[in-house]
């Protein structure tokens, strides 16, 4: 029950934020909006106020915002009511609201992502929990419970350092400093090379030098001009890892069942808000990232699709023909409901047959 009233929670703020920024932007630019919902279908419940429906419909998994004048297929619009349409506003200012709502989703990340670093961001210290037999760190005398200060005199606080450091050396020797109770040592030793997978399960070599971490995590909190660095080079890390993501997703680099759906969402929500506040922020703040890029896709359907046509039309000074239109949906349709079958077929697989 936790599990799926945290999904609903996160995506609940994520649909809300995506359909604000449609709202606020067609506000801005004088779009009337007929409706404001969270969720698809039967509405549960809702109020007016002036011009707008806002509601709360039935079905959680989206949500949309009406607006006056949304396509030019026949619906009578008062001639005195045209200048407030959609459809009547130019090609960039559709593509200024199309754009909004991603944006938001990506500019809320962000406001996130400097939130955690102001609260406290989690990070594994260098205390090294295990030293593996017959490899280098065993060999230069190194010992479970040391705690890592150094490596070529430069200073390492996280684990994420310490790796990153091995990493970048591309094998060459190390002088590791320690401390071992209240003794400082130091320690050179010339890593070896290990077969490993990268983020994405590509084949590949890495030094090692045979040392696993203890576990142990402090809290690292910033003053607000570092938060802001941090969460901003932070957002883009996670945007370029969700583009990278996608384009590894096509090359088949990954498979397709590593595609979740609500299940997926639902279970790691509630693994999150479990673990604590900045761990489901941190969780909210990347699916925020991915519901934004997502939508950027040039798929009909998804707000990228709208901003193909819209672009379209500034390049050939021209709309896109209705047909076209209607055609490039239905496919785009098909390929939306078809992602969204293989995701729920995977979460029934992944969660359920393989429990079972």
């Amino acid at each position: 029950m936790t599990s799926i009233l945290s999904a609903v929670v996160v995506l609940g703020i994520l649909v809300f934020v995506h359909e604000l920024g449609h709202f606020l932007c067609c506000k801005l630019l004088g779009v009337g909006v007929e409706k404001f919902s969270l969720g698809f279908g039967p509405k549960v419940v809702g109020f007016r106020k002036g011009e707008t429906e806002y509601l709360l419909s039935v079905l959680p998994l989206g949500g949309y915002v009406k607006m006056f004048g949304e396509s030019d297929t026949g619906q009578e619009i008062p001639e005195e009511e045209k200048h407030r349409t959609f459809m009547g506003k130019s090609p960039f200012k559709r593509i200024l609201i199309v754009v909004a709502g991603p944006l938001f989703n990506l500019v809320f990340a962000w406001i996130v992502m400097i939130l955690i670093h102001l609260l406290g961001v989690p990070s594994a210290s260098t205390k090294i929990g295990e030293v593996q037999k017959d490899k280098p760190a065993a060999r230069a005398g190194l010992l479970a419970g040391d705690l890592v200060s150094a490596i070529n005199g430069k200073g390492v606080v996280r684990w994420g350092d310490l790796y990153q450091t091995i990493i970048a050396g591309k094998g060459e020797p190390l002088t590791l400093q320690v401390k071992r109770g209240e003794r400082n040592l130091t320690f050179s030793l010339k890593p070896e090379m290990r077969a490993s997978k990268t983020l994405f399960g590509e084949a590949t070599f890495t030094p090692a030098i045979g040392i696993v971490s203890s576990g142990e995590v402090f809290k690292e909190k910033f003053g607000p001009l570092e938060a802001v660095v941090k969460g901003t080079v932070q957002t883009a890390t996670l945007i370029k890892l969700t583009i990278v993501s996608l384009a590894k997703m096509v090359e088949r680099v990954v498979p397709l069942d590593s595609i979740g759906g609500p299940i997926m969402i639902a279970k790691i929500a509630g693994e999150q808000a479990a673990a604590g506040g900045v761990s489901f922020l941190a969780f909210m703040a990347l699916l925020s990232i991915n519901l934004g890029v997502l939508n950027l896709l040039p798929i009909p359907v998804l707000d990228g699709g709208h901003l193909l046509f819209y672009t379209m039309e500034i390049i050939f000074r021209r709309p896109v023909s209705m047909k076209v239109r209607e055609v490039a949906q239905q496919i785009g349709l098909v390929l939306l409901l078809s992602l969204m079958v293989l995701a729920f077929y995977n979460d029934v697989i992944r969660y359920f047959l393989k429990q079972g």
